[in-house]
């Protein structure tokens, strides 16, 4: 291959994005702490999950619990399953966080995430999100693939206080 100026920037053109899809879908976000703590709470150890919650994920564009209740403090297995005939996934973060990976989803669909607060689920796939909620509030969920969120596929987790 004879390498010119423009096959050499062409290299670094695409050595940049694909670094910067890395990045992305990496979930190093800006903010975060050492222990993985975000504004939602942090990955949690699967043996102090103090309980299961099953979520199943449809084709109707909706969760199944769609709103759960969990406490401060608790660390939560979410057995996540994707009853549907498409590909889904379940994102927990803020609704500012949802929002701006939507838009990166839009720009890349097939994005794959290897982040402990999300799972993507090819149709009849199973997996799990182990969580600890730090924090009392408002935790949102959502399937950020192009046109679920759109069509009212999210949910919302309640943090009540210890």
């Amino acid at each position: 291959m004879k390498f010119t100026r423009t096959t050499i920037s062409q290299f670094f053109a695409m050595a940049a994005l694909a670094t910067s899809g890395a990045a992305f879908a990496s979930g190093t976000h800006a903010g975060g702490h050492g222990d993985g703590e975000t504004a939602i709470g942090k990955p949690g150890v699967a043996t102090k999950a103090s309980r299961s919650i099953t979520i199943e994920m449809s084709d109707n564009m909706r969760y199944t619990p769609s709103n759960i209740q969990v406490k401060q403090g608790e660390t939560v297995r979410f057995v996540v399953k994707n009853v549907g005939q498409v590909k889904h996934e379940l994102s927990l973060g803020t609704e500012k966080e949802l929002l701006e990976h939507l838009e990166q989803m839009k720009k890349f669909p097939d994005m794959e995430h290897d982040e402990p607060g999300k799972v993507t689920l090819a149709p009849g796939k199973q997996g799990e999100i182990v969580w600890q909620f730090t924090k009392a509030g408002a935790v949102n969920f959502a399937c950020l693939m192009p046109g679920h969120y759109e069509a009212g596929m999210k949910g919302a987790i309640k943090v009540g206080r210890k």
